[in-house]
């Protein structure tokens, strides 16, 4: 019987989740960023072959929630804890072991499925200081396996699919084994823009923008797509970082998702940008009701 069931990829912000989810689907899905909280959904990554299907799911990264986005954020992420056939738990190990890190291992603990550590960014620190990180974690017996990886350069990946690939239930693809994912284009184009803006802007902004598409339209004699969008900022002073010297930042923006967009979509792009000011739009219902319209498949 083939194997076939989903995988959530759970831990702190910056971990190396959706490095990891497009490394082991062969493909960028999520979008990546060293700025932490880049993953605001649970992105689901499909991967088929001979041996079954795994669905993996892409997590936002659990921190203390000061707005109703991120609270939003860190429910994804729990739910996935729960719904998922296994779980697994990644740890950036060049980062010392802390409160955020004892919260994880309790919140993984709550899960009855199969529990799997995975030590990531190995190839930042020296194998010696491997060893006790391996050792505090194996003492509390949570995990049935623990596996060193680098997801950025895919040490050990092979070895931690077929871990997966055994602790996975036997049963029939859950999606059409050609799909990659189960959301629209629509979300995946509005996360790419917004990747460019995370690369793009200031430290303290990230945490503050978000990208709409406000209309989409296809010339298909053309070969071409033309992309309006928006990006939403909390504050003037954000709108300015991002609008840039006259119009240089905005401009940069729409050059870098244009290009993007265009190997992702195989098209030719028109890309629209402008920059929408809505204060509080984080605690906003109907402005983050509007942002998750388009996540998954059905809604486009």
């Amino acid at each position: 019987m083939p194997k076939s069931g989903t995988v959530a990829l759970v831990g702190r912000p910056n971990a190396g989740k959706s490095t990891l989810l497009n490394r082991l689907l062969g493909e960028k899905l999520a979008i990546v960023s060293d700025k932490p909280q880049t993953t605001r959904h649970r992105i689901v990554g499909i991967l088929s072959n001979e041996q079954g299907q795994m669905v993996f799911y892409d997590t936002p990264g659990i921190h203390n929630p000061l707005h109703r986005l991120n609270r939003q954020m860190v429910r994804y992420a729990v739910d996935a804890i729960q719904d998922a056939d296994v779980v697994c738990l990644l740890v950036d190990v060049s980062q010392k072991f802390g409160a955020g890190d004892a919260y994880m291992l309790d919140l993984v603990a709550k899960a009855e499925s199969p529990k799997v550590l995975l030590l990531n960014k190995v190839d930042r620190v020296k194998k010696p200081e491997l060893l006790p990180v391996m050792q505090r974690y194996a003492a509390n017996n949570l995990f049935q396996e623990i596996v060193p990886v680098s997801a950025a350069k895919g040490d050990n990946c092979d070895r931690l699919l077929e871990v997966l690939w055994n602790l996975l239930p036997e049963g029939e693809p859950m999606f059409d084994p050609e799909l990659l994912t189960i959301h629209p284009e629509r979300f995946l184009v509005a996360e790419r823009i917004r990747e460019k803006v995370l690369e793009l802007t200031t430290e303290e902004l990230p945490f503050s923008t978000a990208v709409v598409i406000e209309r989409w339209e296809e010339e298909a004699e053309k070969d071409l797509v033309l992309i309006y969008a928006s990006i939403l900022v909390d504050r003037p002073g954000q709108k300015k970082i991002v609008v840039g010297r006259q119009g240089q930042m905005i401009k940069a923006i729409g050059t870098a998702a244009r290009h993007d967009l265009e190997e992702y979509l195989g098209r030719r792009v028109y890309l629209d940008l402008n920059v929408r000011l809505e204060p509080g739009w984080r605690e906003d219902r109907a402005v983050l009701a509007s942002l998750d319209r388009d996540v998954d498949i059905g809604t486009e």
